[in-house]
């Protein structure tokens, strides 16, 4: 038996157990299963996982891992037409980035295939399954409403040997797609339309992409779930709300099946909604197949492969589900929270930088041409241990162009003419002048500097406004993308009709592209390397970024700037 973890709520960090934590202590005390607790995380390989997936597989592994127990990753992988190898590679290096190992039990539904169907053979050999000729469209009609009684297939009487002549035949492939499937005998009055003789087997001529051409019939995933878990000695079978109807058919296969003291027992909790979002796979594959998207990792995206790509950390996505928490209702958060936990992270341990997005060129008249000064600047002041960096500061720099106005307006605290600003970790600055050009942009700010006010040299002259910069000889140009989010409606997948469509609710402006300065320290940042671009947000080094081309993704900007009655930012 594995060793136990028998803390109560006094040792879960000072919050309350969820009722899964209460549900999982009451088993141990009462020694059901052996005091084991055996979870899993049963994933379709038919997309990429998103941050719903993310509070599953921090659920069921922490649970895991806290009580001492075991979780299995297990592909549910019971319909190939639909799925692929690529999507089984990302949710595996997903569940690795997260921070989660499941050991030596990696496992797929298509791993029970031949004791399914063995099954199968039990319950029409008991009659308790039947071979329906119907297409899946009557089959559906004949179900009925929860209020009335469905009607009973004309196939539902069949002798059992006619059932396992035909089902043998569907296993061999000799009829077409559509052309029959294996239900249940269960119990067409059912208020539960789940119980309503569901489908078991339906034929699917299609090359799976681990046992090849091995089956032309495939099991139901409620056929399958509960069995797997049975198999793989699960004792914690938790899932989602939605599958609250489905548990008892869970427990009816089983009940048929199983002729143990042993049951794995399903257990659900509220899914995770998030506004300004959509969480659906089949929608999300609706954006990546018609390209509004740049395919499953764009940082729009709420997959995780999008969100590491962005710029999110494990970390922040672990602290996110735990504050979440478990519920038992259906409850929407806001999206603001995520953002909350990958600030609160990266302010922890991103290096801060300087970067300029918009430049504007300054000219301090006064400081020697030529001449290079090396200032040491922090690289993280919440963590003194990251020491620091070098500088370069020099006669030209750039700023950005909103720093600088000709006509300020009251409380703009920033550069225009005869005004003081200090340069971060450098000089306090004075304009003198600026330059347009015949356009009536301004191309060219003019200024002074004192050299008496160079930062920790002790100087007592104070200003209002501090400014950014790069200097304009070392400056490294980079592309910089600045996401939003995806979508403009707090809920976009609210009904406005029947042929509502969430795609018209996406925002425009979720990303612009601007050709920007980095300080040297980053002309060799590696892939996913993370900083803070003073005064404007949290970076991340994209993926598409070569020795030809530097590319930053906006992680989050320094603090909630988005306005949700107009959509824009403040």
């Amino acid at each position: 038996m594995d060793k136990q973890d028998n803390r109560g709520p006094e040792a879960n960090g000072g919050r309350p157990l969820n009722f899964l934590e209460a549900i999982i202590e009451e088993d141990i005390r009462n020694g059901k299963h052996n005091g084991r607790v055996h979870t899993r995380f049963p994933p379709e390989p038919n997309g990429y996982l998103h941050i719903g997936h993310a509070k599953s597989i921090c659920l069921n592994f922490g649970l895991a891992e806290k009580y001492g127990g075991r979780c299995n990753l297990r592909f549910d992988d019971t319909n190939p037409t639909r799925e692929e190898q690529e999507y089984v590679d990302s949710i595996m290096e997903d569940v690795r980035w997260l921070g989660f190992d499941w050991e030596d039990r990696l496992y797929y539904a298509s791993d029970y295939f031949d004791q399914l169907y063995e099954w199968a053979l039990k319950l029409i050999r008991e009659g308790k399954a039947y071979v329906d000729d119907q297409p899946a469209d009557v089959i559906s009609e004949q179900r009925g409403v929860p209020t009335r009684p469905g009607v009973e297939s004309p196939f539902r009487n069949r002798t059992v040997e006619e059932n396992l002549d035909l089902f043998l035949r569907m296993k061999n492939g000799e009829f077409p797609n559509g052309a029959r499937v294996l239900r249940a005998k269960i119990d067409m009055s059912s208020p539960n339309m789940h119980m309503r003789d569901p489908v078991m087997y339906r034929i699917m001529h299609a090359r799976h992409h681990r046992s090849g051409d091995k089956w032309c019939i495939y099991p139901t995933y409620d056929y399958t779930h509960g069995q797997s878990d049975y198999l793989e000695g699960i004792t914690h079978s938790i899932c989602t709300l939605e599958f609250e109807i489905h548990r008892p058919l869970y427990d009816w296969f089983l009940d048929q099946i199983i002729d143990t003291d042993y049951r794995p027992r399903q257990y659900e909790f509220a899914r995770l909604n998030l506004n300004y979002t959509v969480i659906s796979k089949r929608k999300l594959l609706e954006l990546v197949e018609g390209k509004y998207v740049n395919g499953w990792d764009d940082p729009r995206m709420p997959t995780i492969s999008g969100l590491r790509r962005r710029g999110y950390t494990p970390l922040s996505i672990r602290n996110f589900a735990d504050r979440v928490g478990v519920a038992k209702r259906e409850n929407v958060i806001d999206v603001g929270l995520l953002e909350f936990c990958i600030r609160e992270d990266l302010n922890r341990c991103a290096p801060r930088v300087f970067a300029v997005l918009n430049p504007l060129r300054v000219v301090i008249t006064n400081f020697e041409e030529g001449k290079t000064e090396e200032l040491e600047l922090e690289r993280n002041p919440e963590d003194p241990s990251m020491g620091t960096r070098k500088v370069p500061f020099t006669r030209e720099i750039y700023i950005e162009q909103e720093d600088f106005h000709e006509d300020p307006p009251p409380k703009f605290f920033r550069l225009s003419p005869g005004r003081e600003v200090r340069l971060k970790g450098a000089y306090i600055i004075r304009c003198e002048g600026f330059q347009k050009d015949d356009n009536g942009r301004i191309t060219e700010v003019y200024c002074t500097y004192d050299p008496e006010t160079r930062s920790g040299s002790g100087s007592q002259k104070k200003v209002k406004g501090t400014l950014h910069w790069v200097s304009t000889q070392h400056a490294v140009n980079c592309e910089v993308r600045l996401y939003d989010r995806l979508f403009m409606k707090e809920d976009p997948e609210e009904a406005t009709g029947e042929e509502a469509d969430f795609k018209l609710f996406l925002n425009p402006d979720s990303l612009k592209v601007v050709q920007g300065k980095a300080e040297p320290s980053l002309r060799n940042a590696a892939h996913l390397e993370k900083f803070q671009f003073q005064r404007l947000g949290y970076f991340c080094v994209d993926t598409d970024s070569s020795d030809e081309k530097l590319v930053f993704n906006r992680t989050v900007t320094l603090k909630e700037s988005w306005i949700r009655a107009s959509g824009k930012e403040s």
